[in-house]
């Protein structure tokens, strides 16, 4: 499955609820791992952890 959207974030956790309001999904907590990138199993959205972010990441 194509992930849906690319968001490139700060953070290596991230909150998604598919947006759209009402429209979209229960809000899920998702955690980037080593590979630097995670995909929203309900909306497939793919997070993307900005170049450089990794030590920033960890504060």
């Amino acid at each position: 499955m194509e992930p849906e959207e690319t968001i490139v974030v700060h953070r290596t956790t991230v909150a998604c609820d598919g947006g759209g309001g009402s429209l979209g999904h229960p809000r899920v907590f998702l955690k980037i791992g080593e590979s630097g990138e995670i995909v929203c199993p309900y909306c497939s959205r793919r997070y993307v952890l900005a170049e450089g972010a990794h030590a920033a990441a960890s504060h």
